[in-house]
């Protein structure tokens, strides 16, 4: 299961960005992602260069669940060249405005609300979500499964896990060794850790930043 480095906190990539990547770039993290709001686009193109520059897989998660402001990051997305995509719920428009690019789109399922963004749906739901996204051409889901409000968080992972042969990553509040040894049982293919990193929650007792992702990178 792949680990996913998000520069975030509270779903804002975080303004020291580039700073906190130069003390974790030996640690041999190989997926990392960021969001399109907090920082200014010349930060965000220099970010997403040193981020290939290290060799590693670049993610840019959706935030926004407003359609024009959604869409406006898949174009941010294109004109990064990312090579993955996550979020937002507006599958048609998305592809359209990927076509012909190599970034791979991992649409929400379930209905994402608020911000910090919550996850409404019960399995069912999730399932069927799933199902439409692998019809449409989407590369798998992006599910928020530690942020549901209706159901059990691994229920939703094992339901999506059932429904879809694509990949399966798991964001939001995964703040322990327990949560991604679950999510490894239930079937996702990788989870991301943003928030919980740079709070300390990984490891109460230890102060620093690499020494929260140290812990994860070494499972």
């Amino acid at each position: 299961m792949d680990f996913i480095f998000m520069l975030t906190r509270d779903d804002r990539t975080v303004t020291d960005c580039l700073e906190v990547l130069d003390t974790v770039e030996d640690l041999g993290i190989t997926h990392i992602g960021f969001k399109d709001i907090g920082v200014d686009p010349d930060i965000l193109a220099k970010l997403h260069t040193r981020i290939k520059n290290l060799g590693a897989t670049t993610y840019l998660e959706v935030v926004s669940t407003h359609r024009d402001q959604a869409l406006a990051s898949v174009r941010t997305a294109i004109e990064l060249g990312v090579d993955w995509l996550m979020g937002g719920t507006w599958i048609e428009e998305t592809l359209a405005l990927l076509h012909g690019t190599s970034i791979g789109y991992l649409p929400f399922a379930g209905a994402p609300v608020g911000h910090p963004t919550r996850l409404a749906g019960t399995p069912d739901r999730i399932a069927d979500d799933c199902r439409r996204a692998e019809a449409a051409g989407c590369a798998g889901v992006d599910l928020l499964a530690y942020r549901a409000t209706d159901a059990d968080p691994l229920d939703l992972v094992r339901a999506a896990r059932a429904a879809t042969t694509g990949r399966l990553v798991i964001a939001g509040s995964i703040t322990t060794t327990d949560q991604i040894r679950a999510l490894a049982s239930a079937g996702a293919d990788a989870f991301t850790i943003g928030s919980a990193a740079f709070d300390g929650s990984l490891q109460p007792r230890a102060g620093t930043l690499r020494s929260q992702l140290a812990l994860v990178a070494g499972l």
